[in-house]
């Protein structure tokens, strides 16, 4: 925690340069609760240009009626105030679940109060009167630690996510199609549901429709709904309190957290609890959720994208899945068809794979023939996008393409060997799936990333193997 004694707040004018600059100030929004009008004046003129949004409150009944309705960044409090000192405001902030940073004003400060607000979870502490650079400072030291916090955890999410399925690249109509919609509802705030198997580019759809959006510069944060315990996926996504439950050594925030002013990612929306349907129902209507553990609802600005390999409707035909939480999703549905439907979209695919890949293996490239390309372009692809990615893969890695996935790579396949290809890359599917399971030591979650499908996949087709 800084301290910061300095010269009269007269001395506010400053060198341009005296400020440390942060390139998250001028999206920032920031709440000023101070009872003294010259002072929430003073920061309220300082920060109007340089800030997103400034609001002010003289006390912190007016400061808590501000924050059930709007997500600030990072809130500036006077300690010393009418009614309830800024350090009991505070304990009881982080008690109900505000994680947002605060920096502690104050013109009458000990070892004591330092040590009390450092307790209270104040991010910065500076004495009255001050200059304004070195409220500006702490400010931007506030903002850029937030954001590196959050940013860091995003990479690290993405670090353990399954391996990419490459670019909207294709020639065919259907992908064109899909791409044109990502450009007409990218930069739109709506809802979106995507819909499609099991590998045919749903996150890469959803990142696409995030690039594309304003909140390209926020963060993108995936969520893989199936892949989390339904006893901790409140937790996961709206955070918890210390103490909240039989674990909860300390305070955690939530997905939504980490995905302020950016795009949730929600994947296999369908595997929800039903509690967990409500949840988010009622957070889609009302831009706000509720730490486990806590009594009051923070507001988040977060774009939702949501996808599922399943037919929603038919879910919510069995009673499975929530009716309004259905409608609410599906505002603008994006359908991405099975590459066994786009033929043409395995020439260009394949080529991005075959060059991604060699560069990350540190291999040369194979040469993808006419032959080759013939070849991969006859197979079905059950695990489209994703199972062609693996097979470059592999490829890559044995050196050659398996003569069994590619008979004759520089000759047509004999009409009576039509139903040899798929067959053949089956067996290669199998015995790979089979060998990196065993390399598990029969983990199945293990063997599932390490493969890069989800343990559903693996576990129908062990079951279709016997295995």
């Amino acid at each position: 925690m800084a301290t910061t004694a300095d010269a009269p707040q007269e001395a506010a004018h400053h060198a341009a340069g005296d400020i440390a600059f942060s390139p998250h100030l001028s999206g920032a929004s920031i709440l000023v609760v101070d009872d003294e009008p010259g002072m929430r004046n003073f920061l309220v003129r300082m920060l109007a240009s340089r800030c997103r949004h400034v609001a002010e409150a003289a006390d912190v009944a007016t400061a808590s009626r501000l924050l059930e309705a709007t997500p600030f960044d990072l809130i500036i409090l006077d300690n010393i105030m009418a009614g309830r000192t800024g350090l009991e405001w505070l304990e009881e902030l982080r008690g109900s679940g505000f994680y947002r940073d605060v920096i502690l004003i104050t013109a009458f400060a000990d070892l004591e109060t330092a040590i009390k607000a450092l307790r209270a979870g104040a991010a910065d502490f500076v004495l009255k009167p001050f200059r304004s650079n070195q409220i500006l400072n702490a400010i931007a030291r506030c903002l850029d630690r937030g954001r590196l916090m959050r940013e860091n955890f995003v990479l690290r999410r993405e670090l353990k996510a399954l391996p990419g399925v490459g670019a909207m690249v294709g020639a065919s109509n259907a992908t064109r199609s899909v791409r044109g919609m990502i450009e007409r509802v990218g930069p739109m705030p709506t809802t979106v549901l995507v819909t499609g198997e099991s590998g045919t580019g749903k996150e890469v759809t959803a990142r696409s429709l995030h690039d594309v959006s304003p909140r390209a510069g926020k963060p993108f944060v995936p969520v893989n709904c199936a892949a989390i315990a339904p006893e901790i996926i409140e937790s996961e996504l709206f955070g918890h309190l210390k103490g909240a439950f039989t674990g909860a050594a300390s305070s955690r925030e939530g997905l939504f957290f980490y995905a302020q002013g950016g795009t949730l990612f929600l994947d296999e929306v369908g595997e929800l609890p039903p509690a967990m349907q409500s949840k988010l129902l009622r957070v889609i209507e009302d831009k706000k959720v509720r730490p486990v553990g806590a009594e009051r609802e923070v507001p988040v600005d977060v774009r939702l994208i949501a996808a599922t390999n399943c037919d929603l409707a038919t879910a919510v035909a069995q009673g499975r899945f929530r009716q309004d939480l259905y409608y609410r999703l599906n505002v603008v549905n994006i359908h991405l068809a099975p590459l066994r439907e786009r033929a043409p979209d395995v020439e260009p695919l394949a080529h991005l794979f075959m060059a991604e890949l060699s560069a990350q293996l540190g291999v040369p490239p194979l040469d993808l023939t006419a032959g080759v390309l013939r070849a991969l372009a006859r197979y079905d692809w059950p695990g489209n996008v994703r199972e062609l990615r693996n097979v470059i893969e592999r490829s890559l890695i044995l050196g050659e393409f398996p003569s069994d996935v590619v008979p004759d790579a520089d000759e047509e396949p004999a009409a009576a060997d039509a139903g040899a290809l798929p067959q053949g890359l089956g067996a290669v599917e199998k015995a790979h799936m089979l060998k990196v399971l065993g390399e598990a030591g029969g983990n199945r979650a293990e063997a599932a990333r390490r493969l890069g499908v989800s343990r559903k996949t693996l576990d129908r087709k062990l079951k279709a193997w016997n295995a």
